[in-house]
């Protein structure tokens, strides 16, 4: 048997203001969705669906859900940052129900945070949100059977992204290792606080502002970004890290990192013969240049590749395809990229059983430092 409380608030900010942290009421088994940051539609809604069906929106939007078997003691802890490159998605999507994964003896937390203009104008403001979730976590967790220290934060594309900044900034012991999928690192250019300036100064927004008039003016700035400033105009809001410290990081955390074999196809999906130019320069290749710095700075590191792809899939092993294969396939029914298939749920298990693994024992759980998965 799991429970799963949703909604959790864990913070709450005035616009453009730091994170203040909520204490915790206490209440298990909550069963309604909190709030999605206010969003446009995502640019692969043809690709998975709609990430936010049935949820409302709310600038207010830092809440938690945490999933976790019933009779839970000291379990291992998985925190999930969803992607949607810093500009879509929640936590409390129903695409990332985590019922199958934590049924293998972990106990799951899924976090929403600021996007766009609310979280990533001035001051990280939705990297500060996530922060403010761990440590939550730290204080909280163990009351849901979880163990405060033994947690994994793990995340795909800016979810992925967003698990590299923490780690680059967590100085708290907040989390002990790390899963990066698909992570865009190949985005993160010099040129980002050039364009971070010029985002500055064309968004012209403040705390009068509708959500609707926010909303359009990033639409905008999304799109002189792009005209701009590639790659990294492609995912212009995002952490600003500044100088980057690797060696520490890599001394605290155990590092497992990969990408799907296709990651770039959404993205130049008429191009066919692109799809291995984009996703080698902005995922395969810098997951696997951080793989190895990692482990040159001192730390443990271990890469994958997910090869399955769906028979007849328009855009093969793509970018976001290994999802359905770590949450409730269920609510991926009918995402472009699975052709109407389903995941083949030997490999599902595999992958479930690898993540939790991982988050119990590290490196040692792992059958090989660069794993493969599918044809």
């Amino acid at each position: 048997m799991l429970i799963t409380t949703r909604g959790v608030r864990y913070a709450k900010a005035s616009r453009f203001a730091e994170p203040v942290p909520c204490a915790w009421d206490g209440v298990l088994g909550t069963t309604e969705r909190g709030p999605a940051c206010p969003q446009p539609p995502s640019a692969l809604v043809h690709v998975v669906g709609n990430s936010v069906e049935g949820l409302t929106f709310d600038e207010n939007c830092q809440v938690l859900s945490v999933t976790a078997p019933a009779d839970a003691s000291g379990l291992p802890v998985l925190v999930w940052f969803h992607g949607g490159a810093y500009v879509t998605g929640s936590g409390e999507s129903r695409k990332y129900d985590a019922a199958l994964l934590a049924s293998l003896g972990v106990v799951v937390v899924s976090v929403s945070y600021r996007l766009g203009v609310f979280g990533y104008l001035t001051g990280n403001l939705g990297l500060l949100d996530q922060l403010v979730a761990l440590r939550w976590v730290r204080d909280n967790i163990a009351a849901f059977g979880g163990d405060p220290a033994n947690v994994t934060a793990f995340g795909q594309s800016a979810g992925a992204d967003s698990v590299y900044a923490l780690m680059l900034t967590d100085t708290e012991g907040l989390f002990h290792r790390a899963i990066m999928q698909s992570p865009p690192l190949g985005a993160r250019s010099p040129e980002r606080p050039e364009m971070t300036a010029a985002l500055r100064e064309f968004v012209s927004v403040d705390e009068s502002t509708s959500v609707e008039d926010v909303l359009e003016v990033q639409k905008d700035a999304m799109s002189m970004a792009a005209a701009r400033f590639m790659p990294s105009g492609g995912m212009p809001f995002a952490p600003e890290l500044g100088s980057v410290d690797l060696a520490a990081a890599a001394g605290r955390f155990e590092l497992l990192i990969g990408h799907t074999a296709d990651d770039g196809s959404p993205y130049v999906a008429d191009q066919p013969e692109a799809w291995g130019v984009v996703t080698e320069l902005v995922f395969a290749g810098p997951a696997r240049q951080l793989a190895t710095d990692w482990t040159t700075a001192g730390g443990q590191a271990a890469t994958y590749n997910f090869k399955w792809r769906p028979a007849g899939a328009p855009l093969g092993a793509c970018h976001c395809v290994e999802l359905p294969f770590l949450f409730d396939p269920d609510g991926w029914k009918g995402a472009g990229m699975l052709a109407g298939q389903e995941p083949d749920p030997a490999l599902a298990r595999t992958v479930r059983e690898i993540w939790a693994g991982f988050a119990r024992n590290g490196m040692d759980a792992l059958p090989s430092r660069s794993l493969e998965f599918g044809e």
